[in-house]
């Protein structure tokens, strides 16, 4: 079987969640409504019913923050299964 290379495989995962997490904030910015009807349906949840005036915050510290946290998570965990994945199949 063909190994994976767990430093691409993590490279590629950590720029494709980059690419759509800036996607996603280009669609808060623009579109926060949608976003947030979205966010709604995607975790099973009425916000508004909590009784909180509950609205969506975009400030550059925040994009940069989560744009670093998400790529690099998605960076470890896709080299750790590629590493997972090479163990199993030697």
């Amino acid at each position: 079987m063909m190994k994976l290379n767990a430093a691409k495989l993590a490279l590629s995962g950590a720029l494709s969640t980059a690419i759509l997490w800036i996607l996603c904030s280009l669609f808060v910015v623009f579109s926060p409504d949608m976003m947030w009807n979205m966010t709604e349906h995607m975790t099973h949840m009425d916000f508004q019913s909590l009784g909180h005036d509950m609205s969506w915050t975009m400030s550059m510290t925040g994009f940069m923050t989560g744009l670093i946290v998400w790529s690099l998570c998605s960076a470890v965990f896709l080299w750790l299964l590629a590493v997972i994945y090479n163990y199993i199949i030697e």
